[in-house]
């Protein structure tokens, strides 16, 4: 896979809204609309763009509260925890990491007692030794 700078710029403009008109990202890129669409279908048959999904407002995410959940599993375990959190719909990424965690949950919720009851409910699953939680207050970058 040959990426180029023009491929990542169009990376770029389309993570910011991949709804943007060809004939548009063709003026910001400096080329034409249809060596821009062949870009595009080349990074989609390689494999570069998976696909595309929606980016939620930010008036909308400002209403959910947010967390990082800390998670250590047992040994051996985490074959069988996976598919238990892969099925709540509250997490929206599950990170396997070093260190004294296996793996980070960030979770959304829609009111703080909804996020503790959330919480228990991953401390309670078979295979989770603990969970430690922070509160996401704010969000600095976000690419």
């Amino acid at each position: 896979m040959q990426i180029t700078d023009k491929d990542r710029e169009l990376l770029a403009i389309l993570s910011e809204n991949a709804r943007m008109p060809t004939a548009t990202i063709a003026r910001r890129l400096g080329l034409s609309r249809t060596t821009v669409q062949a870009r595009i279908e080349r990074l989609e048959r390689e494999g570069i763009i998976a696909g595309y999904g929606v980016r939620l407002s930010e008036s909308y995410e400002k209403g959910l509260v947010k967390a990082h959940v800390l998670i250590t599993i047992a040994p051996r375990a985490l074959s069988r925890v996976t598919p238990e959190l892969s099925a709540i719909r509250e997490i929206q990424t599950l990170l396997s990491v070093s260190g004294r965690f296996d793996l980070i949950a960030v979770v959304a919720a829609t009111s703080i007692s909804e996020l503790d009851l959330l919480i228990d409910r991953i401390g309670e699953i078979d295979g989770v030794d603990r969970t430690l939680s922070s509160i996401i207050l704010s969000t600095r970058i976000d690419r």
